[in-house]
């Protein structure tokens, strides 16, 4: 985004933040009127409680983040290893055919030779009274020779060729058959906390619940100010590059489909799904997970950061979202969530990343 924008996006952040709170039911303005008599119905939960809740629902759909991470890892091995098994497998076949045909070349020789008399070629060339022919015959006898000792040497070759290629293809089909366990086990995790988490926010009532999505409102917004508070935004003024900026467009475009695990697009997303595929629609392949993004990406100080960048939160990089400019990111938060656009702020920024090495534009 221009710097011209960057007052009005901050402003519209802000506002959102505010409208969110001030429009949640029981947090609005102080009733003049008699409070009515409590209805007969089930007690609310204390506020101390649901903020107990909140913090557990936070925990869970931590732990389903790392799982959903570790799932996308083994999916994206599983990915490489199946096209190399496949590779293998061509080389194989290939290798088999080769085999033969050298196979039939030596059989032809040997026939040749039985023709003959079963002599080899040098007692027919002794043999031999033509001067001339002797001559040419010696000739053609060393180039047999070379011939017949190529002709082994390449079958000798092929076949230890494929002899490493069926040893590739074995162990490679059993990192497979691991990495499938790992997904299986991942997938099982994720589930697990995801249905405690949703068992836990359906036994709430709704104005438990929507008291519940204020208190979460207003911890994002909360560290978010204190971030804003630091002066770090009056340090931040770098341009996207052209790459950057496609991805940004990108994510952006995204906004309102729902997350959901292990998803890449283009319906429902999970959050390194999201910043994955806006770079690849940028021209940029980048790897599929949080942690590997930040593992593998080159990392900028948070003051240098510009718009297409990728923010990582959390110690364990379980999470990863897209610096959008102004204080801002797009991210798919967590299941029950769609993608959105949130304060860069609102999480524990673990660090920043930068997919492109593009210089920026103004």
């Amino acid at each position: 985004m221009g710097t011209g924008k960057r007052g009005l996006m901050a402003t519209a952040v802000a506002v959102v933040c505010a409208v969110t709170v001030l429009a949640a039911p029981g947090t609005a303005f102080a009733n003049p009127a008699p409070s009515p008599t409590p209805s007969a119905g089930p007690a609310l939960a204390p506020a101390k409680d649901l903020e107990a809740v909140r913090k557990k629902l936070d925990k869970l759909y931590r732990a389903a983040a790392r799982a959903t991470d570790k799932y996308n890892a083994a999916d994206e091995k599983a990915d490489k290893q199946s096209t190399q098994v496949v590779e293998l497998a061509k080389k194989i076949v290939k290798g088999q055919e080769k085999l033969r045909k050298l196979k039939d070349r030596a059989g032809a020789a040997a026939a040749a030779q039985y023709r003959g008399g079963g002599l080899p070629p040098e007692a027919h060339l002794v043999l031999s009274d033509d001067p001339q022919d002797f001559l040419d015959g010696a000739g053609r006898v060393r180039e047999g020779h070379h011939a017949t000792k190529g002709l082994l040497g390449e079958l000798s070759r092929t076949q230890e060729d494929l002899e490493q290629y069926a040893k590739d293809a074995s162990a490679q089909l059993k990192k497979l058959e691991a990495g499938r366990k790992a997904k299986a086990a991942a997938q099982k995790k994720i589930e697990k906390q995801i249905a405690q988490a949703e068992k836990l926010e359906s036994a709430l009532q709704k104005e438990e619940q929507e008291r519940l999505a204020e208190l979460e409102t207003e911890a994002a917004n909360k560290a978010q100010t204190a971030w804003l508070d630091s002066g770090i935004l009056n340090e931040i003024n770098g341009k996207a590059s052209e790459q950057g900026k496609k991805a940004v467009k990108y994510a952006t475009a995204q906004i309102g489909k729902p997350y959901q695990w292990g998803a890449e697009g283009p319906r429902t997303y999970d959050c390194s799904g999201l910043t994955s595929q806006a770079w690849i629609s940028a021209g940029r392949g980048i790897p599929r997970t949080s942690q590997e993004q930040w593992k593998q990406l080159r990392h900028i100080d948070v003051q240098d950061m510009r718009p297409g960048d990728l923010i990582i939160y959390f110690g364990d990089a379980s999470h990863v979202a897209m610096y959008i400019g102004d204080g801002a990111i797009v991210h798919a938060p967590r299941p029950g969530r769609t993608v959105t656009i949130a304060g860069a702020g609102s999480m524990p920024i673990l660090g920043v990343v930068r997919p492109d090495a593009g210089t920026g534009s103004n």
